[in-house]
C-alpha cells in the first residue's frame, strides 16, 4: 500500500508547474549558499536585487533547474560527488533563500493564476460550447435551446448565440443567389459592371458562348468555348457567319461639303485608292475605304485604315458623312479632325440616355401585403419605386460631359457616335438569304389606329408624303430581289441600301432552320439589278435622323409585353399581328465585296453589314440565329482577314502608333510565356540563329538594307562576287560551312569561340550599318522611321515583277502587266530613291510541306539553292548550321553573382552590367538583321498558319521595298519570287511562292 501511495504522490508531483519552485541565485560564498538579502544600509543594492529576484519568478517555466550548477558540471555528476539523490536535495535545500518579499512573491503568482485563468476560459478550436461535451452528453436540442446544456456552459453558450446573431447581420449584405437573380437585381449589377468596360447589347449572350477578353475598353467574344474553326470556315464559304462589330466607333461629320471636302482631302492621297472625293461615294450609293494620315504628311505618320459613308444628297449643301474606326484607331483619329477642323469647343450637353437607377438602391423598402393583390415594392414615403434602367450604349460615358465638337470658324461638327448605331456582318454566300428570311419591310400606314401608336409617329408622317411611300416601295422590291442571287458578291463592291424593316421578333420560326435562296423566282429581274445596281435614291435611310432613332430606341416594344400577347393568342404559336402597334426601326445595308485581290477565289467572304439604331441589339440577333447562322468572335474576323490575305487592324499596321502598341503587347506576352518555361525546356534562338523572335524589327530591316545599297552604289549579281570579300571556291550553299574564329572577348578578356558563315550574300556588307548609333535601337516598331508602300500604281508594278516569265510556270497575265515596264535600274533606282526605307504587303505560299508561324524569316534563296531545287523537285530546302551562344558565358557569371549577392559576397555594381540577360535570347543590341544568318533575310511574316482554302501553308508579311527589287532583278527568270521561310524556333528552310496582290 506504502508503495501505491508513493507512486501516486511522485505522479501529483509531476503534474505540478515548474514555475512554483523558487530557485536561489547562485552565489560566490562556500558551501553553494547564496546571500539571502543585502547588508544593511545598501539600499539600492537591495532594490537590485528584489527587482533581479522578481524577473527571474516571472520568468516561471522557462526556468532549468541546470543553471543552478556550476559551469561544466552536470546535474549526475553533482549527484554522485554528494552521495547520490540524497546529497542532491541537502544541496537544493541549502541555496534555498531564507525569506521572500511578500509583495513581489504574490504579483508574480497572481499574474501566473491570469495567465492559467485565461488559457482556461479561452477557446482552442472553432467548436462550439455543446461540441466540446463528450459524445454521450451531447443532445441535439442543444444547438438552439441553452437550458439543454449543463449551468456551467449555459453562460457561455449565450454568449456564442448573441455573437453568431451579429454575424448574420453582417452578412445579409450578401444577398442569396435567388434575390441576386431576380431581374431587377441582375439589372443593378450589370450596369454596376458596365461603368468599367463597354459591354455589347450581345454580351450576355456571348458570355455564355464565349472566351471573352478585354480589349481597346470593350469587354468582346475572342473565340468559342466549342471547338468550331473549321466549322467557321465552312460556315463562311458555303453558308453564312454572324459577327458583332458595334465595338466600331462612328465618327460623325457635319458641315457644308466644300468645307469638308477641302480639309478631309488633308488627310488621304490619291496615290492609295479612293478618296472622300469619290462620285460614286459622294452620292451616298456605296461605301469607301482608305488610309488616313496626319494632315499633308502623306506618306508618313499613318493613322489607320477607315470606311466612310456619305449620307445621299437632299438639296441642300450641309452634308452627313459617318467614318467608322477601329476603337485602337479611335483617339489618334479623333485628335487629328479636331486639329485640322479647330473644333476646340464641345457643344451644348444634350443627355441623349441618361442612366437611373432605381430608389430601392438609395433607400430600404417596405413590402406592404393587400389581401386578393400582389405585393408592391414601396419606399418610406409610400411612392412606388421606379425600376432600374437597363444602360442602352456607351455605360462609360459621363452623362455631363459633352461628345460633340463645333467649330466657331468651319461651322464642322464632330459628334462621337460610338455604340449608338449597332453594326453586325453576315459573311457567307447565303448571307442575303438570311437578310431575307429574317427581315420583312414594314407595311404602309397613313393613319393613327388608337393612341397607344404614338411610338409609330415619325412613320405615319412620312407616310403621308407620296415620294417617300414609292422610294420605300422601291426599297421593298430591291430587298426582295436578294432572294435569288447567288452570292453578295455579285453585287458592286460598297453597294448600300436602307429600308424601314417591322419587328423582326415578330416573325421567329418555331425552329431553327437554314435560309436558302430561291434563285428561280427573281431570275429576270436579278439579272437586271446586276446590270443597273441600286438606284441612288434607294440608299436613303431614316437611321441618319438621330430624334428618329431616338424615338425607335425609346418606344420599342419589350420582351414581356410581346409574351404577354403571345400568350393572349387563340391559337398558341400561331403569327401574331400587331398591326399598327408593331415597331418600325430604320437600317441601313452595306454590301461587303470580299476577297478582290488576286486570281483565286474571288468574292471569298463576301456579304453584308446591318446598322440598327442601338436598343435593338438582341431583337435582331436572335431571328438572325434561327435562320441558322454561326457566330464567330475575334479570331474569327482574323481568320478571315487571312483568308481573304488583307491586313487586319491593328496587327498588320506596324507604321500606325495602334500598331507598334499591338507589337509591344504582343512581345510582352511571348516573352513572359517564355519565361514561365523551364530553362532546360525553352528554344535556345541564340544557337538558332533568331534575333528577335517575339518582335518584328522592322526599322532596323529597313536601315540595314539601305545601308547596303548604299555601299555598293547599286546592285550586284551573286554571280560575280564582291571583290572586296569573295568566298571560298567549291563551297556548297546547300550545306553551308560554319567556320569557328576564336576572338577575345572585350568585356571579359576571355576567348570565345564564334561562327562566322561565309556566303556570297556578304558582298553588300557594310561597317556603317552596323554602326554604335543604328545598333543602338532595339526595332524600329519603337520609332516611325520607316512606312509601308500603299501606292496603287507601284504596287502593280511590283506585282508584275514577282512572276516568272520563262519556263512551265510562266503565266499569261496581260490584264495586270498592260502598261507595266520591264525591270531595269532606270525603272526601279528611282522607285528606291523615293521610298528608301519602306515595307510591302505580301503573300507567300509554300511548295510543298511546312507550316508557317508567328514572325517567321523571308529570305533569300542562294543560286545553289535555286539550282538543287530545279534538280530535285522534292528538296525542301537548306538548313541553317547552329550558331554559337556568345551570351552562354555571361547569363553563368550572372547566375553566380547574384547568388554571391544574396550571401552578401559582391558589390551591387557588378551585376548592373547583366541584369537583362535571358539564357536563349540576343541581349546586346541587334547586328545587321540581313547578314546574321547563312541567308539574307528579306522580311518577316505577321501571320501565318496552314490554309484550308490552297490545302498547303500560307502566310501573310512584310519585306523590305530595296530588298525585294534586290532579289527580283538577280533572280533568274524562270525562278522569279521564290524565296525561303523558317520559323523562328527552327533552322529548316523552306521554299516559298512571294506574290503581291492588288
Amino acid at each position: 500500500m506504502s508503495g501505491a501511495r508513493e507512486k501516486k504522490r511522485a505522479k501529483k508531483m509531476r503534474n505540478q508547474p515548474a514555475s512554483v519552485t523558487l530557485p536561489a541565485e547562485p552565489g560566490p560564498f562556500a558551501g553553494g549558499g547564496s546571500r539571502a538579502c543585502p547588508p544593511p544600509g545598501d539600499v539600492r543594492s537591495e532594490q537590485q536585487h528584489q527587482q533581479q529576484k522578481f524577473s527571474n519568478q516571472l520568468a516561471g517555466p522557462s526556468h532549468r533547474k541546470d543553471q543552478y550548477f556550476t559551469n561544466g558540471q552536470s546535474r549526475g555528476e553533482r549527484a554522485r560527488g554528494r552521495g547520490g539523490w540524497q546529497g542532491g536535495f541537502q544541496s537544493v535545500s541549502e541555496e534555498m533563500p531564507k525569506y521572500i518579499t511578500v509583495s513581489t512573491f504574490a504579483q508574480a503568482r497572481a499574474a501566473e493564476i491570469n495567465a492559467m485563468l485565461k488559457a482556461v476560459s479561452q477557446k482552442s478550436s472553432n467548436s462550439l460550447v455543446f461540441q466540446t461535451l463528450p459524445r454521450h452528453m451531447r443532445r441535439r436540442a442543444m444547438s438552439h435551446n441553452i437550458k439543454r446544456l449543463p449551468r456551467r456552459l449555459q453562460e457561455m453558450a449565450k454568449k456564442e448565440a448573441e455573437k453568431a446573431v451579429h454575424q448574420k447581420k453582417e452578412q445579409s449584405k450578401t444577398k442569396c443567389r435567388k434575390a441576386r437573380r431576380r431581374h431587377i437585381n441582375l439589372v443593378a449589377e450589370f450596369n454596376r459592371r458596365q461603368r468599367k468596360n463597354i459591354w455589347l447589347e450581345t454580351h450576355i449572350w456571348h458570355a455564355k458562348r464565349f472566351h471573352m477578353v478585354k480589349k481597346w475598353g470593350y469587354c468582346l467574344g475572342n473565340s468559342p468555348t466549342e471547338k468550331s474553326y473549321r466549322a467557321c470556315y465552312r460556315a463562311m464559304t458555303k453558308h453564312c457567319l454572324l459577327q458583332d462589330l458595334s465595338y466600331y466607333c462612328c465618327l460623325e461629320l457635319t458641315g457644308k461639303e466644300n468645307e469638308l471636302l477641302k480639309q478631309l482631302g488633308r488627310m488621304c492621297s490619291i496615290d492609295t485608292g479612293l478618296t472622300f472625293q469619290e462620285a460614286c461615294c459622294l452620292s451616298g450609293r456605296f461605301e469607301g475605304s482608305l488610309n488616313l494620315y496626319r494632315a499633308d504628311r502623306y506618306p508618313e505618320d499613318m493613322l489607320g485604315p477607315v470606311t466612310f459613308i456619305w449620307r445621299p444628297r437632299d438639296g441642300s449643301e450641309h452634308r452627313q458623312l459617318w467614318i467608322w474606326v477601329h476603337p485602337a484607331l479611335k483617339q489618334d483619329i479623333l485628335r487629328e479632325l479636331k486639329v485640322i477642323f479647330q473644333c476646340s469647343e464641345p457643344e451644348e450637353i444634350c443627355i441623349t440616355e441618361p442612366v437611373t437607377t432605381s430608389v430601392q438602391e438609395e433607400k430600404p423598402m417596405e413590402v406592404v401585403m393587400s389581401p386578393g393583390k400582389k405585393r408592391k415594392k414601396e419606399d418610406k414615403e409610400g411612392e412606388k419605386v421606379v425600376p432600374v434602367k437597363k444602360i442602352i450604349g456607351d455605360g462609360t460615358r459621363d452623362p455631363f460631359q459633352s461628345y460633340s465638337w463645333i467649330s466657331q470658324t468651319t461651322g464642322i461638327a464632330i459628334s462621337d457616335r460610338s455604340m449608338e448605331i449597332l453594326r453586325y456582318r453576315l459573311i457567307g454566300p447565303l448571307s442575303h438569304s438570311v437578310l431575307t428570311e429574317t427581315l420583312k419591310a414594314a407595311s404602309v400606314q397613313t393613319e393613327m389606329a388608337d393612341s397607344e401608336t404614338e411610338q409609330n409617329n415619325w412613320w405615319v408622317e412620312n407616310c403621308k408624303d407620296s415620294e417617300k411611300v414609292s422610294l420605300h416601295q422601291c426599297q421593298s422590291a430591291i430587298f426582295e430581289l436578294l432572294e435569288g442571287m447567288s452570292s453578295p458578291s455579285e453585287m458592286p463592291p460598297g453597294t448600300i441600301l436602307g429600308l424601314t424593316v417591322g419587328d423582326p421578333r415578330i416573325n421567329l420560326p418555331k425552329k431553327k432552320t437554314k435560309a436558302m435562296p430561291d434563285f428561280e423566282k427573281y431570275q429576270d429581274k436579278v439579272r437586271q439589278l446586276y446590270l443597273e445596281g441600286v438606284p441612288v435614291d434607294c440608299a436613303h435611310s431614316f437611321i441618319w435622323d438621330q430624334d428618329i432613332c431616338k424615338n425607335v430606341t425609346e418606344n420599342k416594344i419589350s420582351e414581356q409585353d410581346l409574351n404577354h400577347m403571345r400568350a393572349q393568342l387563340l391559337v398558341p404559336g400561331s403569327h401574331l399581328d400587331l398591326g399598327p402597334c408593331e415597331s418600325k426601326i430604320p437600317i441601313l445595308l452595306v454590301q461587303q465585296p470580299g476577297k478582290m485581290a488576286g486570281e483565286d477565289r474571288p468574292g471569298w467572304g463576301s456579304g453584308w453589314d446591318i446598322y440598327l439604331p442601338k436598343g435593338w441589339g438582341m431583337a435582331f440577333w436572335i431571328p438572325f440565329i434561327y435562320q441558322g447562322v454561326r457566330v464567330g468572335g475575334l479570331q474569327e474576323a482574323l481568320m478571315h482577314s487571312e483568308y481573304q490575305r488583307t491586313p487586319h487592324t491593328p496587327n498588320d499596321f506596324p507604321d500606325c502608333q495602334a500598331g507598334r502598341q499591338f507589337a509591344k503587347e504582343l512581345e510582352t506576352s511571348l516573352l513572359e510565356k517564355f519565361k514561365r518555361r523551364p530553362p532546360a525546356k525553352r528554344a535556345n534562338y541564340v544557337k538558332l540563329g533568331t534575333l528577335s523572335p517575339f518582335i518584328c524589327p522592322w526599322g532596323q530591316l529597313t536601315k540595314n538594307w539601305e545601308g547596303r545599297m548604299k555601299a555598293s552604289g547599286g546592285f550586284v549579281r551573286p554571280s560575280l562576287p564582291h571583290p572586296e570579300c569573295c568566298t571560298t571556291e567549291g563551297h556548297n550553299y546547300c550545306d553551308p560551312k560554319a567556320e569557328v574564329v576564336r576572338e577575345t572577348s572585350p568585356e571579359t578578356g576571355e576567348v570565345e569561340e564564334t561562327m562566322e558563315i561565309t556566303s556570297s550574300e556578304g558582298a553588300l556588307k557594310t561597317e556603317d550599318v552596323t554602326s554604335t548609333q543604328d545598333l543602338g535601337e532595339r526595332d524600329g516598331t519603337q520609332t516611325s522611321d520607316f512606312i509601308v508602300l500603299r501606292s496603287e500604281k507601284l504596287l502593280m508594278q511590283l506585282s508584275a515583277w514577282c512572276y516568272p516569265t520563262a519556263g512551265k510556270d510562266r503565266r499569261i497575265r496581260l490584264i495586270s502587266r498592260l502598261g507595266q515596264k520591264e525591270m531595269t535600274e532606270d525603272v526601279f533606282l528611282p522607285i528606291l530613291m523615293s521610298y528608301p526605307r519602306a515595307l510591302v504587303w505580301v503573300t507567300l505560299s509554300l511548295l510543298r510541306k511546312g507550316n508557317p508561324e508567328l514572325h517567321a524569316m523571308i529570305c533569300i534563296p542562294t543560286e545553289d539553292d535555286l539550282l538543287h531545287l530545279s534538280k530535285d523537285k522534292l528538296f525542301c530546302g537548306p538548313q541553317e548550321p547552329k550558331h554559337c551562344d556568345i551570351f552562354k558565358e555571361k547569363v553563368k557569371r550572372q547566375k553566380e553573382e547574384k547568388k554571391k549577392k544574396k550571401k552578401g559576397l559582391s558589390d551591387q555594381d557588378t551585376t548592373e552590367d547583366h541584369e537583362d540577360l535571358i539564357l536563349g535570347l540576343w541581349s546586346d543590341a541587334l547586328p545587321d538583321v540581313t547578314s546574321h544568318c547563312s541567308r539574307t533575310v528579306l522580311g518577316y511574316v505577321t501571320r501565318g498558319d496552314f490554309s484550308l482554302a490552297a490545302g498547303c501553308g500560307q502566310a501573310l508579311g512584310f519585306v523590305s521595298l530595296t530588298g525585294l527589287i534586290y532579289m527580283l532583278y538577280n533572280q533568274p527568270a524562270d525562278k522569279k519570287g521564290l524565296v525561303l521561310l523558317r520559323t523562328p524556333a527552327s533552322l529548316q528552310y523552306r521554299f516559298a511562292r512571294l506574290n503581291i496582290e492588288v
